[in-house]
């Protein structure tokens, strides 16, 4: 199984028992999540809703169609974030990279390290020839860490983004291409 060790944190593949965890963690976090991870938020509201939905992401993980990481806290076993290999594009060697981190972890260079190992693992593991980070220019956290990561700004994607109950929202593409 591809786990990666990030100090007291973990990387793992999203496994069925995570379901009752992401469910705390999407609960406790729904206020960041609502605007640009609602279907994850919406998906996850309940015990059993998170169930549903972690089985599904279990599947599409073994089917290589999505991979969804979970973010623990080794101590505390908590869920401290997710991340997410999605609109993967076999052909083009492509996907995007989309995360999210709790807000009692925001700030702590976590979120840099785990886009860093996941962006290795997707070159070399997916043999992916490109990544993706969308964000919006007003989450300046994301914008650093795509930028630290090395990834490098593309171009505005016009009306990229409909969160719940808001207008259109454009977003920034950000790109890294395999160097390996």
């Amino acid at each position: 199984m591809d786990s990666f060790d990030i100090g007291i944190f973990e990387i793992n593949p999203v496994q069925e028992k995570d379901a009752w965890r992401i469910c705390d963690f999407t609960t406790v976090n729904a206020t960041r999540l609502k605007r640009y991870f609602p279907k994850t938020l919406e998906a996850t509201l309940t015990p059993e809703l998170s169930a549903i939905f972690v089985a599904q992401k279990v599947k599409e993980f073994a089917d290589k169609t999505e991979f969804l990481f979970v973010v623990k806290n080794k101590i505390e076993r908590t869920v401290a974030g997710l991340v997410y290999v999605k609109s993967l594009d076999y052909e083009k060697l492509e996907a995007e990279l989309a995360y999210c981190i709790g807000y009692q972890y925001e700030g702590l260079g976590i979120t840099t390290k785990i886009v860093q190992h996941l962006t290795n693992w997707s070159f070399d593991k997916l043999k992916l020839n490109q990544l993706r980070i969308i964000v919006h220019k007003t989450n300046i956290g994301s914008v650093r860490i795509a930028e630290k990561c090395g990834y490098i700004w593309k171009e505005t994607l016009p009306n990229e983004h409909q969160p719940p109950q808001e207008a259109l929202m454009d977003m920034e593409l950000y790109i890294k291409t395999n160097e390996r």
